[in-house]
């Protein structure tokens, strides 16, 4: 669909749904009349224990306070509310609880509207069928993956691009609410379809789903504003005391990207090589120039995630300066007691492939591991995290109480008697669960919408009736 529209106003409260915003840079961005009102959900950022385990890395209330606001603003002015990647992971269960939220604020605030759901989880036996045909494509870096990690997987994703937002808009849905999605496609639809420039569109979306994030020094999550126009396309944040330059709009291209110039989505690839940035306030930016490449085929990147095993935690502190010189030699010694006394606990009943035992020592290498530049540390003390992963969690806290009790008092060539060498304000503690990454993929499908289901429902307050299709 494209209409002769000169303008289109767009209103992004937050960045994630549950980070957050103020009311008042809400209610100023209302009162600028947005053609409607977008927000992400959900990332990989947080890892993959959210798509795994259907939790959400935002609480449950803070996630009803964002959407509750957002829906009475967006029903108050009578525009459409689209969310993406709905619980972080942007599965069915999590979409489905969003969804569920939104039923219920509707019956308790007496909003009415008709809502459109978007799922994102993807059949296992079509993904099959796509690999058996050739048309799963590995991205770099990619784990292996064949019909075996299909199974595995406790849940996979297709990240959408703009074409199913699109059809729910179509199809007349106030409020869509929907799974994995491009943080940016969720901004791009609407804009696309009503004729203006791809370049320009997607490159709004890219500035506007992260919120107030390209603001010159962000004090708390916020709302960001733009109007797309024919040639370019102006941001500026709804509170007056944040400002947008030129160059932290031009900035935020690489935030979240290997490449500042070229950022791949589903249909083609928006190309920012020749896009100019020019300050035209104070506190708004005006960009144009910005062009989208159509790709020659049309792919869908695939995330999944698979779980393996529990987790058992230990934290202590080493402070003694004879330990620390010899960290080192210290944890890979503690390493070798604990496996030979694991193995004397289960024998041949667990296996050395099927636990993990790992420590990361904050004050050394804590943050980047085996990646850290700086070798040598002059930490006073240093924090250890001791982590056994395991088939199940009882055999995780067995091996987290080997390990304190190891670790307390593993002696060293410096000291005779029985030492203690850690302090531990914690002793093992449960995880729980742990998952992995376990797709980099892409899927060639035959149309844009074929893996994005969608269902429609009439919400009028306390009642909500399926809109068959």
């Amino acid at each position: 669909m494209t209409t002769d529209q000169e303008e289109l106003r767009v209103l992004a409260p937050t960045g994630v749904t549950g980070s957050g915003f103020l009311e008042s840079s809400f209610e100023r961005g209302l009162e600028l009349k947005p053609h409607f009102i977008g927000a992400d959900a959900g990332s990989t950022d947080p890892g993959p224990e959210y798509l795994g385990s259907s939790k959400s890395a935002f609480p449950q209330d803070a996630i009803r306070r964002d959407l509750r606001l957002m829906l009475i603003g967006a029903r108050k002015i009578g525009v459409p509310l689209l969310i993406g990647t709905a619980g972080t992971g942007g599965n069915n269960e999590q979409l489905d609880t969003l969804a569920g939220m939104a039923k219920d604020i509707a019956a308790k605030e007496g909003l009415s509207f008709k809502l459109g759901l978007i799922r994102a989880e993807q059949d296992k036996a079509y993904l099959k069928k796509r690999m058996r045909q050739g048309r799963i494509k590995p991205l770099s870096p990619a784990p292996d993956f064949d019909e075996g990690a299909i199974d595995r997987s406790a849940h996979i994703v297709g990240m959408m691009g703009a074409e199913p937002w699109q059809r729910a808009l179509n199809a007349g849905a106030d409020v869509i609410l929907a799974g994995r999605s491009s943080d940016t496609a969720i901004f791009a639809a609407m804009p696309v379809m009503r004729g203006f420039p791809e370049g320009i569109s997607w490159h709004m979306a890219k500035i506007l789903e992260c919120g107030a994030a390209s603001v010159v020094q962000r004090r708390t999550p916020d709302c960001m504003f733009a109007w797309v126009r024919k040639d370019h396309f102006v941001v500026q944040a709804p509170d007056p005391t944040l400002r947008c330059t030129p160059q932290s709009i031009a900035s935020h291209s690489l935030y979240e990207n290997a490449d500042p110039f070229k950022l791949v989505e589903c249909s083609g690839t928006l190309d920012l090589t020749n896009s100019k940035y020019e300050a035209i306030s104070h506190t708004a930016v005006k960009v144009s120039g910005s062009a989208f490449i159509k790709a020659p085929r049309y792919t869908v990147k695939l995330e999944g995630a698979e779980k393996v095993g529990y987790m058992s935690i230990l934290i202590g502190s080493v402070r003694d300066p004879f330990i620390i010189r010899q960290i080192d030699d210290w944890t890979a010694r503690l390493t070798e007691k604990i496996q030979a006394r694991v193995k004397m606990v289960f024998g041949d009943k667990l296996k050395p492939d099927e636990w993990l035992f790992n420590i990361r020592i904050y004050g050394k290498n804590g943050t980047m591991g085996p990646l850290e530049p700086v070798k040598e540390t002059k930490a006073h003390e240093l924090c250890l995290v001791f982590e056994a992963t395991a088939p199940t969690q009882q055999i995780a806290n067995t091996i987290g109480g080997i390990t304190r009790h190891q670790a307390l008092h593993l002696p060293i060539p410096e000291w005779s008697g029985l030492i203690t060498a850690i302090a531990c304000p914690y002793n093992s503690m449960e995880r729980g669960a742990v998952y992995k990454f376990n797709v980099n993929h892409v899927v060639e499908p035959d149309t844009p919408t074929e893996m994005f289901p969608m269902d429609l429902y009439e919400v009028k307050g306390a009642s909500v009736k399926e809109i068959k299709q």
